[in-house]
């Protein structure tokens, strides 16, 4: 078998899209489930910690370049395996919408909105309030974000396969 630099490519594409699929899945299963059981302050001052960690190499290495990495393979794709093709190109643009565009635009903004408290001066009926607020939206728009992860795993996957079996006949 010969290992190319598009193998390599599509190779690091499924390792980093489903490392970010895992993450999301992981938080979805564990965190959010743990959260549930912990007072509003403590809530808050755990994601407001959690918020301001996550912003790291390591989590835009894997968050922006499982995006990067899936826009790249479609290209190589584009002449080579129609079918693999419209498959990464789906994941691509599940990821994009279903995973970038939902954390920027719903996640990120009740981050920022989170970031902005003084969690140690607001009342308890304050605390419950933005608590109220903040998590449930919050937790639906990562479940949303899980779930198109998840799909543009699948979707990649099932490219790879198409592509392995082209080059199979």
């Amino acid at each position: 078998m010969e290992i190319t630099f598009k193998s390599v490519v599509l190779f690091s594409t499924l390792i980093i899209t489903g490392l970010s699929a895992g993450f999301f899945y992981a938080w979805q299963v564990s965190v959010i489930p743990g959260t549930l059981k912990v007072s509003d302050q403590v809530y808050l001052q755990t994601m407001q910690s959690i918020n301001m960690e996550i912003l790291n190499p390591s989590f835009f290495f894997i968050f922006f370049g499982t995006f990067i990495l899936l826009s790249i393979g479609s290209v190589y794709e584009f002449n080579a395996n129609l079918t693999a093709f419209w498959f990464i190109l789906l994941a691509t643009v599940s990821y994009l919408l279903g995973t970038l565009g939902i954390t920027i635009f719903g996640n990120v903004p009740l981050n920022d909105q989170l970031e902005a408290l003084n969690l140690n001066t607001l009342s308890e009926t304050d605390l419950l309030n933005f608590r109220t607020h903040f998590e449930g939206k919050w937790n639906r728009l990562h479940f949303i974000r899980t779930v198109f992860s998840i799909l543009s795993f699948v979707l990649l996957a099932l490219a790879l396969y198409f592509d392995k079996t082209k080059s199979l006949n």
